[in-house]
């Protein structure tokens, strides 16, 4: 079920600093959500390097950007060690809001039962409608980081 055109589902969630983030605090600005599965996984580095390296104009922009997974908030924390995350990584290890936003990916690499969150992202305007939605075929596949940039900062 899409989300486009569609009120975001508010969420809190503890970030990397264990601080609580609600995402309705965040009306009046843009916000970037990319979900992806697991910390210290190799697309998922590349990913957050990425999004610290492109995104820095979104940020720039007044826009908020926020990584969300499954992980807990320690591991998330050494994540954005690793990767000079320079915005808040999410934990949602309850997976209420990756359901909440369609992109939980079950059984991941093959084990039975482990449920993460797809690589997707979401552009949510200042009114909290969601304006951008792109969810990967499976989560190997990295978003068009160009696309989502355009839409983050327009």
């Amino acid at each position: 079920m899409s989300l486009l055109g569609k009120t975001a589902p508010d969420f809190t969630l503890f970030n990397n600093k264990k601080e609580a983030v609600t995402l309705s605090a965040l009306r009046g600005r843009k916000v970037v959500l990319a979900f992806y599965p697991a910390a210290f996984t190799g697309v998922c580095e590349k990913e957050l390097c990425t999004l610290r390296d492109q995104f820095a104009g979104v940020e720039a922009s007044g826009a908020a950007v926020l990584g969300i997974s499954v992980d807990m908030p320690f591991s998330n924390n050494a994540f954005a060690a690793k990767t000079g995350a320079t915005f808040p990584l999410l934990s949602d290890v309850h997976r209420e809001v990756t359901r909440a936003y369609g992109v939980i990916w079950p059984n991941f690499a093959g084990i039975a039962g482990l449920e993460v969150a797809n690589r997707s992202v979401f552009v949510i305007d200042a009114g909290g409608s969601v304006v951008y939605e792109w969810i990967a075929p499976n989560p190997g596949v990295e978003p068009d980081y160009a696309a989502v940039n355009a839409v983050a900062v327009s």
